[in-house]
């Protein structure tokens, strides 16, 4: 803190003030004013903030400055005394006085006046900046959680994007130039990745086959459409299928494009098409392209064909990665969950809306719900699985309340996705923090009459609000 700068001709500027003007002048210029004698006892005092008069400041009057403030400040307060005592320029500090509602940070400036040893210490109420502080602490911790989480986002693409044995490339759609491009796709293309970056796929396709991912790109901006076109790269005999996915980044229009070799093309099958019907032809292409996961499984659960919606939830590079294994691997609660829905789907031929998570092969996890159906006529007996993420959009903010369960359904769909310990640690930890914050409320902030409403003692009640962080309690001081 840097000492008070005085006025250049305070003869002039303040020539001829009473004592009367001079008091008033100080009262209006700080949020207290304390009139302190030289044995360091408070013998006048006057309020600029009716909050703090309200607290019963006024009760100094005849007390040592240094009783008035919590232990942690006394030294601050007799290091005031001292510098002012010594006629040097005084640093300003902030000293905490105790309240009901918690201490009150006052930055206090002390001034020696006449030969008695009289002091006046001007202060200025820091509640508002220290709640200020506190909202950029929570700002700043919310942004770093944002930040760490994007970053093993970044992370996990990155380590599907190289390790995906299909080519993925992503193009700048109005150039066609080419912005990332994976291992794969620099086998297929013939360059190292680097030397693809920043290339045209003019270079590496002929121009039919240009013309025609340049109108697919097109279709898909215009309508949405994710369909497909197949195209001819140089050194290979057989074609390659393009699909995209538009994305926008920057104000830019981004495709991801994937190349598929048609000879390596599998025909996902499910069992009663036919690929002489065009109506169930058209079916199969919508379970396809679907964005919610869609899975067929044998009667036991092993799976036999699934979308790519699916294989996004899991983080599977491609189909061949889950066909043939059982669908409780990638389940939540395993073994359980599947039984449950084999069970139901046994008994009343399908079932809707089962809530569960689903595993990924990193260890994430996602919520999810289920329907299920199961066709034990077809050919081939099956079961088709539709399963929708379920996930928050937006993670809650630092300092945001926790909601209870509203139902003791809600409650029910914790069971076996949390251990009971944690939930009805977690339930007893909102309630009380509930019934604290409601006596807070009812008694306009006054932590005194809220212990007695809730039958605490004052410091069991002040423990509880440090536990939950109640009230800025526990918050560095400054």
């Amino acid at each position: 803190m840097t000492a008070v700068t005085p006025f250049h001709k305070p003869q002039d500027a303040v020539a001829g003030l009473d004592p009367q003007a001079a008091a008033d002048l100080i009262a209006a210029a700080a949020d207290v004013t304390l009139i302190i004698d030289g044995e360091g006892v408070v013998r006048d005092i006057a309020f600029g903030s009716q909050d703090l008069e309200a607290e019963g400041y006024a009760s100094w009057i005849g007390k040592p400055w240094v009783e008035t403030v919590t232990v942690e400040s006394r030294p601050k307060v007799a290091a005031l005394l001292r510098d002012a005592g010594s006629g040097g320029a005084t640093r300003r500090r902030q000293v905490n006085h105790p309240s009901a509602q918690g201490d009150v940070p006052i930055l206090y400036g002390t001034v020696k006046v006449g030969d008695d040893g009289r002091i006046v210490a001007v202060g200025r109420d820091l509640r508002a900046v220290s709640a200020l502080q506190q909202r950029l602490v929570r700002a700043q911790q919310s942004m770093e959680m944002d930040y760490g989480r994007l970053r093993q986002a970044e992370l996990r693409y990155r380590l599907l994007f190289q390790i995906a044995s299909e080519a993925v490339l992503v193009l700048d759609c109005s150039t066609l130039k080419v912005v990332e491009a994976n291992p794969a796709a620099a086998r297929i293309l013939g360059k190292p990745a680097d030397d693809i970056q920043g290339a045209s796929l003019t270079q590496f396709m002929s121009v039919e086959s240009v013309g025609a991912v340049r109108g697919l790109l097109e279709r898909a901006a215009a309508a949405g459409a994710i369909d497909d076109v197949q195209v001819r790269v140089p050194n290979y005999d057989h074609p390659f299928t393009v699909t995209v996915s538009l994305l926008r980044q920057d104000k830019v229009m981004q495709a991801l494009v994937r190349l598929v070799p048609v000879a390596q093309q599998v025909p996902v099958f499910l069992p009663g098409t036919s690929n002489e019907s065009s109506a169930r032809s058209r079916l199969l292409e919508v379970v396809t392209a679907m964005p919610d996961g869609f899975v067929v499984t044998d009667p036991q659960g092993l799976i036999l064909a699934a979308n790519p919606a699916f294989m996004d939830l899991v983080h599977a590079a491609t189909e061949d990665v889950v066909r043939g294994r059982p669908l409780q691997q990638w389940l939540g609660r395993g073994a359980v969950d599947l039984n449950v829905l084999l069970v139901n789907l046994r008994d009343h031929g399908s079932i809707r809306l089962y809530a569960t998570t689903l595993k990924d092969a990193h260890g994430g996890s996602v919520d999810v719900e289920i329907s299920a159906v199961s066709v034990p006529k077809a050919g081939q007996p099956c079961i088709g699985f539709a399963i929708r993420h379920i996930g928050r959009r937006m993670t809650k903010a630092i300092g945001e309340e926790k909601l209870l369960p509203q139902s003791v359904q809600q409650l029910a769909e914790l069971v076996g996705r949390v251990p009971m310990k944690d939930i009805v640690r977690e339930t007893t930890d909102l309630i009380e923090t509930m019934c604290i914050e409601a006596a807070l409320h009812l008694t306009g902030d006054n932590r005194a009459s809220a212990a007695e409403i809730l039958g605490l003692s004052r410091q069991s009640l002040y423990v509880k609000l440090h536990r939950h962080g109640i009230g800025g309690i526990g918050q560095d001081e400054g």
